[in-house]
């Protein structure tokens, strides 16, 4: 007797909320208790709380076999009660521990109401969700005594941060059908947009009419690839829409374009700058570099850049970010400046979550990156484009023009994308391959040249949610600028024909 009163003396110290020495571990046994009596008396219950709540969910261990029971029986077609389950418990000694088979009997007798089920539910989930956030604090902090020289202080930050995503992640239980009716209501204000919108653009425009006119815009949820052979134009591609949605944004007050995040893995925040400030003022990136400007053009800088301190596009240039880094860096930006564009410039200088599988495995991580990239645009309902290099299998065909076959580990960038493009410049493989001067070859080269000259293609290879094809434009490599084709050039009538 005297062992029995101890034990239970220790028992009520230990569970004291007020004792400084130990804390017990967040939960509820009357929440798990109802929950499973109720299922008990009623498994049609099962059908609330099954598509989030798992047996490791609950505290107490027996009452997670009890569970994996009950929702055994129910998936064989079976009826779940104290006496169909009995049979399964008779020898369990921790049900033996509190009661035996009559503990089944008192959890659906003690059942007051059925209709609680998914209170119960949610009450034991989000239980759950404190024990694990408890368990990555500890994992933290073990984290950050056990220094190693394979993870420094920056990796450990973004592992905890990738973890503590993945626990939000599964914290998400309020995902459910929506009506046909909801939906279409949707539809038809997206349609409305698009009607009052200058263009019919639904999406963030890119500033070019004829890009919009294929896409749209830059879709909500969306992962664009645009992908492109070295010297072809990508980062200058992106750079102009990117500017294009944010200037846009701000000349319309928020009703078009949008908020841009740009995340610059290969080039400098100021060289990215420059190139934007060679494109506003008119003068060649390459004499601001070097210095060979006039004293007028200072005028030019100063009017170009007092427009461009009112564009809200802001510009991360870290190099070999990871994706977990990347998503961190995203949600922080929505969250203090908002965000309605995100680009990557470019997808195969990011980093995987760094497993030792994954980076002997190219194109395993390569997936990874892209299903992260995916998940970016869905989580934060905007459009993410990401560039991508194209196999060196390009420069050995006669068509140089790309294929979707072209792109570096095409497998998971092609399947995870909702939209791929190329940039294909006709002019760039002409120019390098001038035949001897005074032949017939030569005149027919001159003849090639003069018709792709400042002509550059984004061949838009899939959309997921509209036709294929090519958009043709202006291409100014002094100012690293493209632009819609001039009505009168005679591609622009081709095209419009």
């Amino acid at each position: 007797m005297f062992k029995d009163s101890a034990l239970r003396a220790i028992s009520d110290q230990l569970n004291e909320p007020s004792s400084p020495s130990y804390r017990v571990l967040p939960h509820n046994e009357e929440a798990e208790q109802g929950l499973l009596g109720a299922l008990m008396i009623d498994n049609r219950g099962y059908e609330k709380i099954g598509d989030f709540l798992r047996p490791a969910h609950f505290f107490v261990p027996v009452h997670q076999r009890l569970f994996t029971a009950i929702v055994t029986m129910i998936d064989r077609g079976q009826t779940a009660t104290p006496v169909t389950l009995k049979t399964y418990f008779e020898k369990d000694e921790d049900l033996q521990a509190v009661g035996g088979a009559v503990y089944l009997a008192d959890l659906a007798a003690g059942v007051i109401n059925v209709i609680n089920v998914e209170d119960y539910a949610r009450t034991i989930y989000e239980l759950h969700l404190r024990r694990e956030l408890i368990a990555l604090g500890e994992s933290m902090v073990n984290g950050a005594y056990a220094a190693t020289l394979e993870v420094d202080a920056q990796g450990a930050i973004e592992e905890a941060e990738q973890k503590l995503f993945e626990l939000a992640e599964t914290g998400q239980v309020k995902g459910s059908f929506i009506t046909l009716r909801a939906s279409v209501s949707t539809a038809i204000a997206l349609a409305e947009k698009a009607y009052k919108t200058e263009g019919h653009v639904t999406g963030v425009t890119t500033g070019l009419l004829d890009m919009d006119k294929k896409l749209g815009g830059f879709q909500d949820s969306d992962l664009l690839i645009l992908a492109g052979r070295p010297s072809m134009g990508k980062t200058a591609l992106a750079t102009n829409m990117a500017f294009n949605a944010a200037k846009a944004y701000a000349e319309s007050g928020g009703k078009e374009g949008a908020r841009v995040g740009f995340f610059s893995l290969e080039m400098s925040a100021d060289q990215l700058a420059t190139r934007i400030l060679a494109d506003q003022s008119g003068i060649a990136s390459d004499l601001i570099r070097k210095g060979q400007i006039k004293q007028d053009d200072f005028r030019k800088f100063v009017a170009a850049s007092q427009v461009m301190a009112q564009i809200p596009l802001y510009i991360d240039d870290t190099p070999a970010l990871s994706i977990s880094a990347i998503r961190t860096r995203a949600r922080r930006l929505k969250r203090q400046h908002g965000l309605g564009l995100l680009v990557i410039d470019y997808l195969q200088l990011l980093r995987g979550t760094g497993s030792r599988q994954a980076e002997a495995n190219r194109v395993q991580e390569v997936s990874e990156i892209t299903r992260g990239l995916k998940a970016i645009a869905k989580e934060l309902g905007i459009p993410v484009l990401a560039l991508s290099q194209l196999s060196r299998q390009v420069e050995s065909r006669e068509d140089k023009r790309p294929q979707l076959s072209d792109l570096r580990e095409s497998g998971s960038i092609e399947q995870d994308s909702d939209v791929v493009m190329f940039v294909y410049r006709e002019e760039y493989y002409l120019s390098r391959t001038e035949p001897e001067p005074g032949t017939d070859k030569h005149l027919k080269w001159q003849e090639s040249m003069e018709r792709a000259h400042s002509i550059a293609e984004c061949i838009i290879a899939k959309q997921r949610h509209g036709p294929i094809g090519t958009v043709r434009m202006h291409f100014n490599p002094n100012l690293t600028r493209f632009s819609d084709l001039d009505p009168t050039h005679q591609d622009y009538r081709s095209d419009h024909s």
